[in-house]
């Protein structure tokens, strides 16, 4: 049987409701209109994600938080994956001592999601979200019925690969291996293609998950490759950005030579809400409140999570989560620090309160970018 959802926890009695300081505050600035209530902050508001989770305060007390060191990027088993809530699954391998990064990161993940996405006003259902926030939803979501499964796609988290395996599970490839350029629509179904009845009725009792990734990381992925590899995004993208932030650029860059620094400033002038998919953040995505995800696999254990969710949804024996290609490099953590260190320092802290639902709900640490860890 596949895990029970999170149940939503109630607000602590007192406190504002982070739903409404949310949507006061899209994109983390304090904007007020006339007569309006003062707007939140980013440092009130990463205050307020912070204080809504015990776990994290906990956690940012003892210094866990900005010691915890990587998930082990193929770990030795894949036993040790824990049903978000529950215990481990008869016969499986319950943590260690060795383990206790991972068992932190699950319990805290936890531990925020039910206490944000309990807070008064935050959505319960997609139709508690605006039409624009319900559609991108919807429109993320794909769907198994032959399985009886949702899989909330997030962009540079391995999404490819898993839009494979649908396609293998659905009959309309023969194996995962198979050598032609992934065709992100065909042949694949989106919540956004059903009735409302039929999207209630498989969020009720379909199998629910997303995949996360460490929010910079993500984001330095999607910056190589978009705007080192794909002519289409240097024309659309990467040229406004030069013309936006470049002194001289001209009126016609070639928008092949972004630096990971404007890639950022670009990103403080966007609304999260209507960023191209592939920096927007996981929370605008997924809506990890107004669907209740029965697990959330990392990026950092892909391969065990992936083929622990293959056996929960009883994906037949042949159908394996594909493997890294050789040729594939994925961003690695001494490449983020690099590129971490070499943008200025106020610019990231303008960049964070983007992202910082993504940190929080999903148990990221923030970026250590003080002078000492950069001269490291």
């Amino acid at each position: 049987m596949f895990p029970r959802p999170l149940t939503p926890l109630a607000a602590p009695n007192g406190a504002e409701s982070l739903g409404r300081a949310l949507r006061r505050a899209p994109l983390g600035r304090a904007r007020a209109g006339l007569g309006g209530p003062p707007l939140l902050l980013p440092s009130m508001l990463m205050f307020a994600v912070i204080v809504a989770s015990s776990g994290l305060l906990l956690m940012i007390e003892r210094g866990i938080l900005a010691e915890m060191k990587p998930l082990p990027l193929h770990p030795p088993n894949r036993e040790g994956v824990v049903w978000r809530g529950t215990a481990p699954r008869p016969g499986g391998l319950s943590l260690d001592a060795g383990d206790s990064d991972l068992q932190v990161r699950q319990d805290v993940r936890n531990r925020t999601l039910r206490a944000v996405c309990g807070q008064p006003g935050m959505p319960r259902d997609p139709w508690d979200l605006p039409v624009g926030q319900r559609r991108t939803l919807l429109r993320h979501i794909l769907v198994s019925d032959r399985y009886r499964f949702l899989y909330c796609y997030v962009p540079k988290v391995a999404c490819s690969n898993w839009k494979r395996v649908l396609k293998v599970l659905a009959g309309v490839l023969d194996n995962v291996d198979v050598r032609l350029k992934m065709d992100h629509r065909s042949d694949l179904v989106f919540l956004s293609d059903l009735r409302p009845e039929e999207i209630r009725y498989r969020l009720q009792h379909y199998f629910k998950f997303l995949f996360v990734r460490d929010p910079l990381e993500r984001l330095l992925s999607a910056y190589r490759n978009k705007f080192g590899e794909i002519r289409e995004y240097q024309q659309r993208y990467g040229a406004e950005i030069v013309r936006r932030y470049r002194a001289g650029a001209g009126p016609s860059p070639a928008g092949d030579d972004v630096t990971f620094p404007e890639f950022l400033r670009y990103l403080v002038d966007e609304d999260p809400e209507r960023m191209n998919e592939h920096w927007m953040p996981v929370y605008h995505l997924c809506q990890p409140c107004a669907v209740r995800y029965d697990f959330v696999g990392s990026y950092e254990r892909l391969e065990a999570d992936a083929n622990q969710v293959l056996e929960w949804v009883r994906a037949p024996p042949h159908v394996r989560f594909p493997s890294r290609q050789a040729w594939y490099r994925p961003a690695s953590p001494e490449s983020l620090h690099y590129h971490l260190c070499s943008a200025p320092r106020a610019l990231l802290q303008d960049v964070l309160p983007k992202y910082i639902l993504d940190f929080s709900l999903f148990a990221y640490p923030l970026p250590n970018v003080t002078r000492e860890a950069c001269h490291q």
